[in-house]
């Protein structure tokens, strides 16, 4: 262990050519310098902010969505069946042709039937909207993204060597107990289609975080980290519009948030972050290794950045062409289509609204097609 510790924490690798641990053991009086050992706090941290969120949810949240209407119900439930049960337990939730033409003759049912029984079996295990509710409001509340606001300007208004100070290590330890926490809580919460691209997601956050910190690069560290918080309570506030059916307010949260999103991440990010980390500090402390791996993580976020808003722009879009905002689709009721329309679908919300002149069943089978046209959105 002690040589790995030593192969690890390489002088030659963290640190710039003219400064060795040694230099920030012993700093001057009432300087206090990042220490690796300080990021275990984040651990017992993440255990209570996961802990609060559920109590939360429980208490706070699941009020204030039935107070909104907002009912944790989902559809019909698939009747029991111990064949088609066993099928979607340890074969597979989506049967094929042939293995619906064999249950149909095993069981003596309409192909058609089968189909529906495993639609309603898969939309029977997906959230209702009011569990999509509870679980965004508190990140939707931005309370934590305008206090790292607030330290944030207090840290990029100090002058000369970066240090640590006391509001800077707490926001940098909340920050990072934070995504600590959404990684513990994506094994108990809604199980997305992108479950293993968000936990890669806070994976590299979480990676990101710790180095800038062991690395003291806590100035530009803590910029990235508001930037990108400055637009991600948006998308949540715009999430809870749609699940509300507020869908004026919600086509406003969606344009305030491209906007915010572009300018955070578009503008802001390259032109002040990447040229002060990838320029200026070349010419300050010189490049090493650990600086190469920093900025290219950056610049990978940049890349992640343009995707992103290629995306937000292509909902734009639609939302211009179709007169409302795309729904999420990452774990959407299914919905049938055809002459399927008999099966329970997720009532339209804002986003969706019913065909205008259309009523009764044929209005079902109009919103039952709409909904089945899946599309990229929250």
């Amino acid at each position: 262990m002690a040589a790995f510790s030593a192969w690890f924490w390489n002088e030659r690798f963290w640190l710039p050519h003219n400064v060795t641990w040694a230099d920030l053991a012993d700093p001057a009086p009432g300087v206090e310098y990042p220490k690796a050992g300080h990021l275990f706090t984040a651990f017992p941290l993440a255990l209570a902010i996961f802990c609060v969120r559920i109590l939360f949810e429980r208490f706070i949240a699941s009020p204030c969505a039935r107070s909104l209407r907002i009912q944790p119900t989902v559809g019909r439930r698939a009747q029991p069946n111990a064949v088609l049960e066993k099928v979607f337990a340890s074969i597979t939730k989506n049967p094929d042709s042939r293995r619906l033409d064999g249950l149909s003759k095993q069981l003596d049912w309409e192909v058609r039937k089968v189909q529906r029984w495993f639609r309603q079996r898969r939309n029977q295990d997906k959230p209702s909207m009011h569990t999509k509710f509870c679980e965004s409001i508190l990140l939707g509340c931005g309370i934590h993204d305008f206090a790292g606001t607030v330290i944030l300007i207090r840290v990029q208004s100090q002058t000369g060597p970066p240090v640590m100070t006391p509001g800077l290590y707490h926001y940098y330890v909340t920050e990072l107990a934070f995504y600590w926490s959404l990684m513990f809580s994506q094994f108990t919460d809604i199980k997305r289609k992108d479950f293993l691209i968000m936990f890669v997601h806070h994976l590299a956050t979480v990676s990101l975080i710790s180095f800038s910190y062991v690395n003291n690069m806590t100035r530009v560290g803590s910029l990235v980290m508001c930037v990108h918080d400055a637009s991600d309570f948006l998308l949540e506030a715009g999430k809870l519009a749609n699940y509300a059916k507020y869908q004026r307010l919600c086509d406003l949260i969606f344009v305030v948030f491209s906007v915010a999103f572009f300018i955070t991440r578009l503008v802001i990010y390259p032109v002040w972050v990447l040229n002060s980390t990838m320029f200026e500090s070349w010419d300050i402390v010189g490049p090493y290794p650990s600086w190469w791996l920093f900025n290219s993580l950056l610049l990978v976020l940049q890349l992640l950045h343009i995707i992103w808003f290629y995306l937000i722009a292509r909902i734009a879009v639609k939302a211009m062409l179709r007169g409302k905002v795309s729904k999420d689709d990452r774990s959407d009721i299914e919905s049938s289509s055809g002459e399927e329309c008999d099966a329970p679908t997720e009532s339209p919300g804002p986003c969706s609204p019913s065909p205008k002149g259309q009523n009764g069943t044929r209005a079902n089978c109009v919103a039952a097609k709409d909904g089945a046209q899946k599309h990229n959105g929250w």
